[in-house]
């Protein structure tokens, strides 16, 4: 039987409850001078001059395993960071970037429904961020709130392994944010033609034309109006819409006959893990590749952006499968 995300987020407060008594009832105060160290008794504060403390933005974040996965790297890389999870509204964004402006974090993730409306409040952004209009990660330079996209970059670190998308023939399900920002990264790497497939005609045709006219890659796009069937010369099948998130039976309607043993297919739903259309794929000798490398390739990207440290992959992955119960 699944576990409700209530009920798995009161399992992380209890797991970080739990890491902070055998700490010692540590607590930690984070103010705009810094964090300093006072004894008093058995209560010892950080020995930092400033913590350095980075977030994530979002509503609902309920159920985000983030900030478990990051403090568990922070901890194994000996770094003195901590990592807030904070349920920000649409109508309050602006004042939580400030607040991050004001209180000197080192960045921040951002989550839906923030990825777009976050960007007037940053002072720059990237390249790719300014191409896929989306914004995933902050970076503080200087003084300066700078927007990045990582998404495509943490999808591409997942599939080289495998397949390199340089002259391959692609099928990305979906034209959300995260379909968008892969789908450019695989035509920047060189994939040879795109397909977006979309229950929306319009937003796929934007996404297609988006490729074309700024990534220079050939690109069409496919009404998703039931099976669908993909083409025979397809190398690299990639299913980016929330279709079976947390539903290990939820089918993605593609016609399983039309998966040939070619073909490398990945899902990027991180849970679960061996989604249906991934477990068919594997059934018909398709390569596959799950959603959770894709998370944590975004965790070790981001967290050496923000420390430039690079983290230990197998506590990110592993403290991941932990929060999962995978």
């Amino acid at each position: 039987m699944g576990i409700s995300h209530s009920e798995r987020a009161g399992r992380m407060r209890r797991r970080f409850g739990r890491c902070n008594r055998e700490a010692g009832s540590a607590q930690w105060v984070h103010r705009v001078g810094g964090t300093r160290e006072v004894d008093r008794g058995d209560v010892r504060l950080s020995d930092s001059r400033l913590q350095n403390v980075v977030c994530c933005l979002g509503q609902p974040v309920v159920g985000n395993p983030t900030q478990f996965m990051m403090e568990r790297a922070f901890a194994a890389a000996g770094l003195d960071w901590r990592y807030l999870t904070l349920e920000v509204s649409p109508a309050r964004l602006g004042d939580g970037v400030r607040g991050i402006r004001a209180l000197g974090f080192r960045g921040a993730n951002v989550m839906i429904p923030h990825k777009m409306a976050v960007i007037e409040y940053l002072d720059s952004l990237t390249e790719i961020a300014q191409l896929i209009g989306a914004v995933t990660t902050v970076e503080r330079k200087g003084d300066l709130l700078v927007g990045d996209n990582t998404e495509g970059k943490a999808f591409l670190a997942g599939l080289r392994p495998i397949v390199e998308p340089k002259e391959r023939r692609c099928v990305v399900l979906g034209a959300g944010g995260t379909a968008r920002a892969i789908a450019v990264e695989l035509g920047l790497a060189g994939a040879a033609e795109i397909t977006v497939v979309n229950r929306s005609a319009e937003r796929g045709g934007d996404l297609a034309s988006l490729l074309e006219q700024r990534v220079h890659v050939a690109s069409h796009c496919v009404a998703w109006d039931g099976d669908y069937a993909v083409p025979p010369e397809t190398d690299i099948i990639v299913h980016a819409t929330s279709l079976g998130a947390s539903d290990p039976e939820a089918r993605v309607p593609v016609v399983d006959g039309s998966l040939e043993s070619r073909m490398v297919v990945a899902d990027v739903i991180p849970n679960p893990t061996n989604s249906r259309l991934l477990k068919t794929a594997a059934e018909r000798g398709c390569r596959t590749v799950d959603g959770l490398e894709m998370l944590v390739h975004r965790g070790s990207i981001d967290f050496r952006a923000w420390t430039e440290v690079g983290p230990d992959p197998h506590v990110l992955r592993e403290s991941i499968e932990e929060y999962l119960e995978i």
